[in-house]
């Protein structure tokens, strides 16, 4: 084909066991784990066509209809990488367009969606160009991986449900260069899990992903919080398969706040976090106590509040955000979320 149009949804997801570190080009220190999530997603439109000049591929690049330079930059980053291992791009003119559905660089994992929902498209635009289509294993296999060179947590968001993305023992088709889904694997209360994504702040992070996981290479604590992550795998995968919600809780919850230690102890060190995400989990804790519910909470690199609960105490939760955790949010906003079925095929 010498023009065409394809377009992907892909979502953010939220990790319970972290990456942050990395290892040679793009791989993780330690093994994670994530929950992908359904509206919280990308949206990316890739318009190609054939060009006479076959040396690198050209591109334009629209966010919301607009142009913007930083993701114009990344973008083009990207699929210099892409050409490395997608050589048929080289020889075509790329009108991108790309949308959230959610706040950009607020700590949501929008590079996860939006590197994810480009690596698709592309491996689509390869097949299609190429003519040789691959089984969907092996399409999907090659987009994750891709999707890694990029940004790693985006790795995880070309599968829906629980994925695993590094090399640990307990699964055995587990590898660093690319991500794997566990959902198979998980007991049914937590294929009902929910996210309330609580938005204490909206605006973009003082400290990119990038600029913190460069920051982590001279961070005294970093061989530990591998360590820690390695085993952390092992034991939130065990708790997924036996639907122990308290170990699961304990895990999301030490891994959420070791994570922004790592900030805290880095040098020069950053503060990611907000005086209202400090009083949010201090009402999860109260509310927890009180009730006896099992729910946890878990951040990303941001201010913003995960909290992950099981559908069966949904009613509860809603009324609990409502009446206790919505004056904590920014104009009283927050995200009703769930878990998802992955990536979706939007046009071809």
């Amino acid at each position: 084909m010498k023009s065409g149009i394809t377009a992907w949804r892909s979502p953010s997801n939220i990790a319970l066991v972290k990456y942050w570190g990395k290892k040679g080009f793009q791989l993780p220190g330690n093994p994670s784990v994530s929950m992908t999530l359904t509206h919280s997603y990308t949206e990316t439109t890739i318009e190609y066509s054939q060009k006479a000049d076959s040396e690198k591929p050209s591109f334009n690049f629209l966010f919301h209809g607009e142009k913007n330079i930083t993701f114009e930059r990344r973008t083009g980053i990207f699929l210099e990488i892409a050409l490395k291992e997608l050589p048929a791009l080289k020889h075509f003119h790329l009108d991108i367009e790309s949308s959230n559905s959610f706040p950009h660089s607020a700590g949501i994992a929008s590079s996860a969606s939006s590197i994810s929902s480009l690596a698709l498209c592309l491996c689509q635009i390869n097949q299609q160009v190429s003519g040789i289509i691959e089984d969907e294993e092996i399409f999907y296999r090659k987009a994750s991986r891709l999707a890694r060179m990029g940004s790693g947590s985006a790795s995880r968001s070309v599968y829906g449900g629980w994925v695993l993305w590094g090399e640990t023992p307990v699964i055995s088709n587990s590898s660093n260069d690319y991500a794997f889904p566990i959902s198979d694997y998980a007991n049914k209360v937590f294929n009902t899990y929910y996210d309330a994504i609580l938005i204490v702040n909206s605006g973009v992070k003082q400290v990119t992903s990038s600029e913190g996981h460069k920051l982590m290479e001279s961070n005294p604590f970093r061989e530990i919080k591998f360590l820690s992550g390695s085993q952390n795998v092992i034991e939130l995968i065990d708790a997924i398969k036996n639907g122990n919600e308290k170990v699961f809780r304990n895990i999301a919850e030490y891994e959420a706040m070791s994570l922004h230690a790592m900030f805290l102890t880095s040098n020069p060190y950053f503060v990611l976090l907000k005086p209202e995400t400090l009083q949010i989990i201090d009402r999860l804790n109260k509310f927890r106590n009180e009730s006896g519910l099992e729910f946890c909470f878990t951040l990303d690199a941001g201010p913003n509040i995960h909290l992950l609960y099981s559908e069966s105490i949904r009613e509860r939760m809603i009324a609990f955000i409502r009446s206790d955790l919505i004056f904590f949010c920014e104009k009283g906003m927050w995200i009703d979320d769930r878990i998802g079925k992955g990536p979706e095929l939007i046009q071809n």
